[in-house]
């Protein structure tokens, strides 16, 4: 499978304005994403109706810049491919949303593979996204601080 890589934050954020309904999605790689795989919710132990994904388009209330997004985005479940020893990578796919998973991420299927994310690009989303996010802060931790003015 011939599949494009993206090597920047800028390239993804392109990449994401031109086709909208993308998704980031740690795994073993599209090859096996594409061939009728499922996700399965580890703590009930059943099978999910789709793979699970993240959106890479963002919310109508997002007001900072796309790539703050994308950052966050791409590091929300990192930890997938970072605690695995099974050579994880992520990767960008469109797909037909069939339902929510228990995390209340999309669930995918009919998935097409769009790119695969560079190691390049994953430092530069974590650095971004230590730099620009208060990591870990919650609704109990009072008030926020303001947004970030564009760079």
């Amino acid at each position: 499978m011939d599949i494009p890589t993206c090597d920047s934050l800028a390239d993804l954020a392109r990449l994401t304005r031109q086709s909208g309904a993308l998704y980031v999605r740690y795994s073993r790689g599209p090859e096996e994403d594409c061939d009728g795989r499922v996700s399965r919710d580890y703590e009930s132990g059943l099978e999910l109706p789709g793979l699970s994904a993240n959106p890479l388009a963002p919310a109508s209330w997002w007001t900072r810049p796309l790539e703050d997004w994308l950052a966050r985005q791409v590091r929300m479940y990192a930890h997938l491919k970072d605690d695995a020893d099974d050579h994880r990578c992520a990767s960008v796919l469109t797909g037909t949303v069939a339902e929510r998973g228990p995390d209340n991420e999309p669930l995918l299927v009919d998935v097409t593979p769009v790119a695969v994310l560079s190691e390049e690009l994953l430092r530069e989303a974590q650095k971004r996204y230590q730099d620009r996010f208060q990591i870990g802060a919650s609704s109990t931790d009072g008030d926020a601080r303001p947004a970030l003015d564009e760079h």
